[in-house]
């Protein structure tokens, strides 16, 4: 970062003065770091504080321009843990791995290494992958319902025609479905894209603007665009259409908890454990009118989705799930439903050195062979890693242990 001191003295005072706002210190320095660097060093003398540790980093912002963040002055640590092993077994993920977990909640990287234990002596985690499809939902007016149904019907015939619009700008989405809602008038069109190994997000909604762009050009009727997503995706927020419909991945994981483990590792009984999750996960969450029904699947997903450089803001739906369980002869059946788990392995944050070295812990870093297959052995682990971290909490609920844990390993005292 060679930058004269004299230039970067003068943009940290013009920041403080006023004369130059926070975006045009990269273009006034023609580098992003010395850009960041020029920030914090005026927010340090405007707020009065120190900023050390948030310029302590290994990032290179010039590699994040135009990807990443904007106005960047430093970075954030999360401390890091590892569970495991765990056992899985499915169609991508074949084998025992160490989960990589970036949290701040005590107790929590613990909860998931017991029950990575107890799923591995009973011979690991089943893992599935149902669905596989990412989402964007435009929104459209018609004049009325005459002409909302000539436009679906229209949208029908033409499938193809839009299709391979939107396919013309991207080479590993494929779009696979659009699916019409009706609310009087308006119209929303569903898109379904399978995206490679990426979370796919951009890329549908690059793709859906191209096909909207063919309808409007081509569409014989009166129709209008009122936005490009029209909230029936649904991107980052609880919504029953992504539980029932899907979105990103929908995925199962199940495991056989033998007896004896469960008693030994876990500390309580088949019986206690299956008893808590139909009180608790079942009845508990329909008196509180839940969209899902799981003990804390966001905890387990966000510690790997800020592990691994996924969108943070996409836990809000990736976290909707349900667990069940049942006695088979004595022993544990459990399972988790995730049926709008959103990641990937290229793209978004997934670039950032730390995260990509936390994906190479999994064996995920980067494209799959064939495109697609890093992704799903991920969306494989993650729901295998949610299974250990509900088995474990309802454990420690069962036996009564929950406050005992987070008093040892959360509060330390002194």
């Amino acid at each position: 970062m060679k930058v004269e001191r004299e230039k970067l003295e003068e943009v940290v005072r013009g920041i403080v003065e006023g004369r130059i706002s926070l975006h045009k210190a990269s273009e006034i320095l023609g580098n992003e770091n010395a850009a960041a660097l020029a920030r914090r060093l005026a927010l340090e003398r405007m707020l009065g504080v120190n900023l050390s540790s948030i310029g302590s980093t290994i990032i290179d912002f010039e590699e994040l321009r135009g990807r990443n963040i904007e106005n960047p002055i430093g970075a954030v640590q999360v401390p890091l843990g590892v569970a495991g092993p765990l056992l899985v077994k499915g169609d991508y993920a074949d084998g025992e791995y160490y989960i990589p977990l970036a949290t701040t909640e005590g107790a929590l990287v613990a909860s998931i290494n017991r029950g990575c234990k107890a799923i591995t002596l009973s011979g690991g985690a089943r893992a599935k992958i149902l669905r596989d499809g990412m989402t964007r939902a435009p929104l459209l007016w018609t004049p009325g319902i005459e002409e909302a149904v000539r436009l679906v019907e229209w949208v029908r015939e033409h499938y193809e025609e839009l299709k391979e619009a939107a396919e013309s700008t991207t080479r590993h989405g494929k779009l696979v479905a659009i699916e019409p809602y009706h609310a009087g008038n308006m119209v929303w069109l569903r898109f379904t894209y399978t995206t490679g190994d990426a979370m796919g997000m951009n890329m549908a909604t690059i793709a859906t603007d191209k096909a909207l762009q063919y309808l409007l050009q081509h569409y014989p009727g009166e129709v209008r665009v009122v936005a490009l997503s029209g909230n029936l995706c649904t991107d980052k927020k609880p919504a029953l259409i992504n539980a029932i419909r899907g979105r990103g991945k929908t995925v199962v994981a199940e495991a056989i908890v033998k007896r004896r483990v469960v008693e030994e590792v876990l500390k309580t009984t088949p019986e206690a454990i299956d008893t808590v999750n139909k009180a608790k996960n079942l009845l508990g969450s329909a008196r509180a009118g839940s969209v899902s029904y799981n003990a804390h699947y966001a905890n387990i997903i966000a510690a790997i989705f800020i592990a691994t450089g996924q969108d943070p803001a996409q836990v809000v739906e990736s976290s909707m799930g349900y667990t069940w369980t049942e006695i088979r002869g004595g022993d544990l059946y459990i399972s988790v439903t995730l049926p709008s788990l959103e990641l990937g392995t290229v793209g978004g944050g997934t670039r950032l050195p730390t995260q990509r070295e936390a994906l190479s812990i999994l064996g995920v870093a980067g494209g799959g062979t064939p495109p697609g297959a890093n992704a799903r052995k991920l969306a494989e682990i993650v729901a295998s890693t949610v299974l250990a971290g509900e088995l474990s909490l309802l454990a420690a609920l069962a036996a009564g242990h929950l406050a005992r844990a987070h008093e040892k390993l959360g509060r330390r005292r002194g």
